[in-house]
């Protein structure tokens, strides 16, 4: 599979930590990020690649030429008049005959790339978008999606949001069939968002990959300090699901928001103090932070699974504005007693999820690779420290409605 980069920006809110180079020579640590990207992927078979340049692009081409010195093949398009992120595509459609990864070319990583294309095809789609969470989702661009993880809408920076949505963004990787080039867009500058991928929105085509992995860009000054740190650290290759992880796992009400009883109202939902400042203080550790939470308010028949998924975008909107992120969440819908009006009966069931099973742990433990061992399970019930304990994990109780962040230093100080 070919590998086409974007390395043609300029990089103008990067300019003051180098202005006389194109921003993906910019090094972190002693490579540039672009090396750093060929680098990770030819460790995972990915030997082929188009990189797309124009600003300072010979500095690039001279850099790496053709690729053999990197032990790789490299191409190029240079883009002698700026054809937006997406126009040079067009121009080299004829070199890309199946299925191949597009990346920008500032962007810092470590992930599973063979994992991802694996599900590309599982999910026989013409676009596969890499989504994550990020700490700042109310000025990205935001993709949404069904069950499925069918993409079914896009919300650009500009355009109206309702008033909560589920953080999942677009990481700038992509595995992309070369059918959606056969296409003509009338304009000088074309948009990959805009003019490419929002249009395929709510056609059946295009899925997310939902993924805790390392990518982010390094764009702007601060982005920069925090990735070279990260590189520095460890951090970016340990994020890879190549390698095992460790999760914090958070129980939902009492824990993360008031408890108020079965909560079936949205406008009930109401964040504890310290929870912001505690998922926070995981989102910059080493583990992933995944809430598990039994909703027998489904099986009861007094929530619907889209007035959830509402309550559950309320709580990853309040969280994002605070700057914290969930990596994933599991619920359990079921309910083994009968006897409610209005009542699911398919989900009237003695499941293996509802805590203090460990199903949902377990579940969690094979989407991200979790060592079940080096984990947690912070929660303030009996079915919490249940379930925690049945998967193998140390396990935190609080006080119902107590103090998140007190709970979650004492397990990332351990």
């Amino acid at each position: 599979m070919k590998t086409v980069i974007m390395a043609g920006g300029k990089g103008t809110r990067i300019s003051s930590i180098a202005a006389d180079i194109p921003k993906p020579m910019i090094k972190i640590g002693d490579k540039p990020v672009l090396q750093l990207e060929i680098e990770s992927l030819k460790k995972q078979g990915f030997n082929d690649f188009i990189i797309t340049i124009s600003h300072l692009g010979h500095i690039i081409s001279d850099y790496f030429g053709d690729g053999s010195k990197f032990g790789v093949n490299i191409e190029y398009y240079n883009e002698e008049v700026p054809l937006g992120n997406a126009g040079a595509l067009f121009k080299i459609k004829d070199k890309l005959d199946e299925d191949f990864l597009l990346i920008n070319g500032d962007v810092l990583f470590e992930f599973d790339a063979n994992r991802f294309v694996k599900y590309h095809k599982e999910k026989g789609s013409l676009v596969t978008l890499f989504t994550h969470p990020n700490s700042h989702p109310y000025d990205s661009g935001l993709v949404i999606t069904d069950d499925n993880k069918c993409v079914t809408g896009w919300l650009t920076k500009e355009d109206d949001r309702p008033e909560y949505y589920k953080n999942r963004v677009n990481a700038g990787i992509h595995v992309i069939s070369p059918k959606i080039l056969d296409k003509e867009i009338e304009k000088e500058k074309i948009d990959l968002d805009r003019d490419i991928l929002k249009p395929l929105c709510g056609t059946g085509v295009m899925f997310a990959y939902d993924s805790c992995e390392y990518v982010k860009d390094m764009g702007t000054p601060e982005r920069y300090a925090q990735v070279s740190e990260d590189l520095l650290s460890g951090k970016v290759e340990r994020r890879s699901l190549t390698h095992k992880q460790k999760a914090i796992f958070l129980d939902r009400d009492g824990t993360i928001n008031r408890y108020v009883g079965f909560l079936t109202d949205i406008n009930d939902f109401e964040l504890l103090p310290t929870v912001s400042e505690a998922i926070k203080a995981i989102n910059d550790s080493e583990y992933l932070v995944i809430v598990i939470t039994n909703q027998p308010v489904i099986a009861r028949g007094e929530v619907t699974f889209e007035e959830l998924d509402q309550i559950h975008d309320k709580m990853e909107t309040l969280l994002g504005k605070d700057g914290a992120y969930l990596d994933g969440l599991y619920f359990c819908p079921h309910h083994p007693h009968s006897g409610y009006e209005g009542e699911v009966k398919e989900l009237k069931i003695d499941c293996d999820c509802r805590k203090p099973k460990p199903g949902m742990l377990f579940k969690a433990a094979e989407d991200f690779n979790i060592d079940l061992s080096a984990s947690y399970m912070i929660g303030d019930g009996d079915n919490d420290m249940g379930a925690g304990s049945n998967a193998g994990c140390k396990c935190i109780r609080i006080d119902r409605d107590g103090d998140l962040l007190a709970a979650v230093k004492k397990a990332l100080d351990d």
